[in-house]
């Protein structure tokens, strides 16, 4: 059975529109309960800020307690925070109530196995079917019980720490902007940087329900580039609403491109021998400059499937140093098992002091090679379908990627969490790369 519900990152939609309700929350749960939660029969739940979160979780939390499962419930909880400490919490999986980078009026639910990775296709395939099925069996005798957890989030800062060892207060020469998105690091991220130090300038750490990512964070930098400009900060980090993005922008406001940075990243670990020849995994949508730098480095390079479960996958199947993808997902295989923005910022930060340049004279690390990206938006997820089993589209994008195949790649896919159609191609030879795109670009239009 194909996933109906479950796209590249868990369930997502509008809250108190199906399927993010607060039962099919609870039927969720009960599904999870029954075929997760059968060694330990515990569960923790974390959640972001947004006011649809409270909700979803109660329903969860219900949920399991009727299959029989004890629920820990993490409160308030950045998702890098929940990966992180979910194997020391002696739990059969956890839950992640948050839409990420979306406004909020949208709602989600991740599920995240006992090691602190995302769930697999498979396995939320069954849990979907399971749902589906409606044939959940609940016990009168086994009902869960309901426990608060407020420190979880010491767990996953003495974890973050480790980056600074024993240094005391190596930020204390650096001026930094952080525009938390109102989000779930808007108490943590700024506290951890005060104190290595940094002079810090927070933005966007008050959240109310309704203000997560509201024209800020890491979709919306116009402010933190204009802060970083006139406060003449060295540096600006944004967030999302759940942590895991992370959007760097330079000391003349300038935002760094996500490959830039993992190829930062990559060389940083060289130059300190912690990168020991472990490979470096992005996107196929990554610039494809970012190739032939990572193998000049003596280590290989992997490209995946779009989305950052596909890049977690193959960094634990190949032992990877170093991953991410240019939506702003980075993780360091040391001390990450997604993306983490306060771990990533940090991480970056310390690099910066220590190399004793400005942002913007150490990047660009290598030059990028043209890319042309067109989203193409639909009012809903039908048209999208209907567009890619058309032919002639089809053939359009072979045609596409026959034109560039020798000096890049082409990508034609549909959005795994909205109703767009995502064309991107890149490569050596701009001219040809703008051809190839407009060739499918004008296939589609044709399509709808």
């Amino acid at each position: 059975m194909s996933d109906k519900l479950f796209g590249t990152d868990g369930v997502r939609g509008v809250a108190n529109q199906y399927p993010m309700t607060a039962e099919f929350a609870l039927k969720l749960a009960m599904a999870a309960g029954v075929l997760i939660c059968s060694e330990k029969k515990r569960v923790a739940i974390a959640r972001d800020t947004r006011i649809s979160s409270p909700m979803l979780e109660s329903a969860l939390a219900a949920g399991f307690m009727a299959a029989g499962v004890d629920v820990l419930l993490l409160g308030v909880l950045p998702t890098p925070a929940l990966t992180c400490v979910t194997p020391k919490l002696d739990v059969d999986m956890a839950v992640m109530i948050t839409a990420s980078h979306n406004p909020y009026y949208d709602n989600g639910i991740k599920l995240i196995n006992k090691d602190g990775n995302k769930f697999s296709d498979a396995d939320t395939a069954k849990i979907e079917e399971k749902i589906f099925q409606n044939d959940i069996v609940l016990n009168k005798d086994k009902i869960g019980v309901l426990v608060n957890v407020p420190d979880a989030v010491a767990l996953y800062l003495d974890d973050v720490l480790k980056l600074v060892g024993d240094k005391k207060q190596p930020l204390k020469s650096l001026r930094i902007v952080l525009d938390c998105a109102n989000g779930a690091f808007s108490k943590i991220m700024p506290e951890i940087f005060k104190s290595l130090g940094a002079g810090v300038i927070a933005l966007a750490c008050e959240p109310d329900g309704v203000n997560v990512n509201h024209d800020c964070g890491s979709q919306h930098i116009e402010n933190l580039q204009k802060v970083v400009k006139e406060s003449h900060a060295q540096m600006g980090i944004a967030c999302d609403g759940d942590g895991d993005r992370i959007v760097v922008v330079d000391d003349l406001g300038e935002k760094v491109p996500c490959e830039q940075i993992i190829a930062y990243l990559a060389k940083v670990m060289s130059e300190n021998s912690t990168l020991n020849g472990r490979p470096v995994v992005s996107t196929i949508v990554s610039n494809t400059g970012l190739d032939g730098y990572i193998q000049s480095l003596g280590v290989q390079y992997f490209a995946t499937k779009v989305g950052e479960r596909y890049v977690i996958e193959k960094m634990l199947s190949e032992n990877g140093a170093v991953g991410g993808e240019e939506s702003g997902h980075i993780v360091l295989g040391d001390y990450s098992k997604t993306g983490d923005a306060l771990m990533v910022g940090l991480y970056l930060a310390l690099a910066m002091v220590q190399s004793g340049k400005k942002v913007s004279e150490i990047f660009p690390i290598f030059a990028p090679e043209p890319t042309e990206a067109v989203n193409m938006h639909f009012e809903d997820n039908d048209t999208v379908r209907k567009i890619m089993a058309d032919e002639n589209v089809s053939k359009a994008a072979q045609e596409a990627d026959d034109m560039v195949k020798k000096i890049g790649r082409v990508v034609f896919r549909a959005s795994g969490t909205e109703p767009v159609v995502r064309i991107w191609v890149g490569g050596k030879d701009e001219n040809l790369v703008k051809k190839a795109a407009h060739h499918i670009r004008e296939a589609v239009k044709r399509a709808v």
